[in-house]
């Protein structure tokens, strides 16, 4: 078995290919008006979502095809005013802190030794952001990546002194008006007519990216955010409360607005890529691993049934068998009764690293989710003589696979938010865009625009960049008309929509400044 399992390689080159171009400007002659909305003074208000992070980094081309910026220049044609970002230095995506590098290069879209197209760290240059340099002033886009709902109230967020130790957000430090302020003090203090809210994504999707590691406090019942470990899942009333302050401070002096609730998490590319059966095997190999387990299958788990450890149920879950062909790999499941203890003692006498190996071993079902950055522990040999093998004869972690509990929680745990924020948006007579809806299109399907089509496809769909995870430019463009078509819904404006296929989707190069 190789050590690394080239799923990626079903990426033919060709893909980016798929950029067709189109002549299709927007007609300027038309009138345009902003209707019961006032754009003159717009600030948006997010994470990494509105500030246009991509590719696993904010930088300058991302920001600039953010979809803030690019609904910016068409509320322009309706009595807009300027929109300012605190930009990056550069293209890299990279930043440092005191001229040491904190935060990774961008990935773009190479070929490696062996032919296969997949995601690469940039090394094309160095960062040259500094994060200790403050820009000072206001900006329009307040879209800070990495901040949960909570962290936008939160005072000392934007403390460039509490960067280091992980108690301030890197990018919030490079325009915090000063060390104690707020995200959301700071969009006020700017008086906003118009504002939109798109927050609430990483209150559920760092638990969900880690493999379900953290707390699920709907479970827990901790309403308290500032206790929270940065992988766990806010708890509902907690985000309800949060959220409904920050709209009450945004809707203070009048200004109207739209509110975007949350895309399936689950659905994103970063968890639909890695098969869950990833584990190519030949018959001779698939016959040795299973004589390998018949102890275990025929033996352990009769015994730890008879003496009522596990059930009959949880022990035919947990059942291994291999097959000539594609293989389901097997994942650490800790809902699973831990034998670990159990099957060291007597009658099984298992020494403790084949223990530690079995006690919340299963194998991966196709309802389970391997996060894309899974992909390189599966198959790896641990000794180098086979007998070790990560995703066969040895798990993957807890935090390698989201299983269906985890699943589970993030689901309901997003259904209650985007509840809130749908109650929200009626009851302060606000705009709302149900881009939950919208991605799921992309998801099962496809979303046509002109000659072409954007599907959550990881690279070749055109919807996400190469993290998986955040829009590329192409789908900020569509969620921007899904932005117009709500605020001309909601307060009879009348905006241009923008072309999709103006806008780019990976970067298929090294060379990127």
């Amino acid at each position: 078995m190789k050590n690394n399992i080239k799923y990626l390689a079903v990426l033919a080159l060709g893909l980016v290919a798929c950029e067709p171009e189109f002549d299709n400007p927007i007609d300027e002659a038309g009138v345009y008006t902003s209707g019961e909305a006032d754009f003159s003074n717009y600030v948006a208000l997010g994470n990494s979502l509105t500030a246009g992070f991509a590719d696993n980094a904010l930088y300058i081309t991302g920001q600039e095809n953010s979809y803030p910026n690019i609904l910016s220049q068409q509320f322009e044609l309706a009595g807009g005013g300027d929109f300012t970002q605190p930009l990056m230095a550069d293209n890299a995506g990279g930043a440092l802190l005191g001229g040491t590098q904190i935060l990774g290069n961008r990935l773009v879209l190479a070929v490696d030794a062996d032919g296969n197209p997949g995601p690469a760290t940039y090394t094309g240059a160095m960062p040259t952001t500094e994060i200790s340099n403050n820009l000072g002033g206001s900006f329009n886009n307040m879209g800070v990546p990495g901040a949960k709902s909570y962290h936008l109230a939160a005072p000392g967020y934007g403390n460039v002194a509490g960067v280091a130790a992980g108690l301030a957000n890197p990018y919030f430090a490079r325009f915090a008006s000063a060390a104690e302020a707020t995200v959301i003090g700071d969009a006020v203090a700017q008086n906003p007519t118009f504002f939109s809210l798109w927050i609430g994504n990483n209150d559920i999707l760092s638990y969900a990216t880690s493999g379900g590691v953290g707390e699920d406090h709907n479970i827990t019942g901790n309403i308290d955010p500032s206790t929270y470990g940065s992988t766990d899942i806010t708890n509902s009333n907690t985000f309800a409360s949060v959220y409904s302050n920050l709209v009450a401070a945004l809707t203070a002096n009048g200004a109207k607005g739209v509110l975007l609730n949350l895309p399936s998490v689950t659905s994103l590319p970063f968890f639909t890529t890695v098969p869950t059966n990833a584990v190519p095997l030949d018959a001779p190999t698939a016959n040795v691993l299973n004589t390998q387990f018949a102890a275990y299958n025929n033996l352990v788990l009769p015994g730890l049934v008879q003496a009522s450890v596990i059930t009959a149920a949880e022990a035919a879950q947990r059942q291994i068998n291999f097959v000539a062909g594609q293989n389901f790999v097997t994942i650490v499941d800790e809902d699973l009764t831990d034998v670990t203890a159990i099957i060291q003692g007597p009658p099984f006498n298992l020494d403790p690293q084949t223990a530690g190996l079995l006690g919340q071993l299963r194998q991966a079902t196709s309802s389970d989710l391997i996060p894309l950055t899974s992909l390189g522990n599966i198959g790896v040999d641990l000794t180098g003589d086979g007998t070790l093998i990560t995703g066969v004869s040895v798990p993957l972690g807890d935090a390698d696979v989201l299983t269906v509990a985890e699943q589970t929680a993030v689901a309901n745990a997003q259904a209650a938010f985007n509840t809130t924020i749908g109650q929200l948006a009626f009851a302060n007579d606000l705009a709302f865009v149900d881009v939950k809806s919208l991605l799921q299109q992309a998801a099962n399907g496809g979303i046509p625009f002109d000659a072409g089509l954007v599907t959550s496809d990881f690279v070749t769909g055109g919807g996400f960049s190469l993290d998986g995870v955040h829009p590329s430019p192409r789908a900020h463009a569509i969620v921007t008309n899904a932005v117009l078509e709500a605020i001309e819904s909601k307060y009879g404006a009348t905006l241009p929509s923008v072309n999709p296929g103006d806008y780019g989707t990976v970067t298929f190069s090294n060379e990127v400044n």
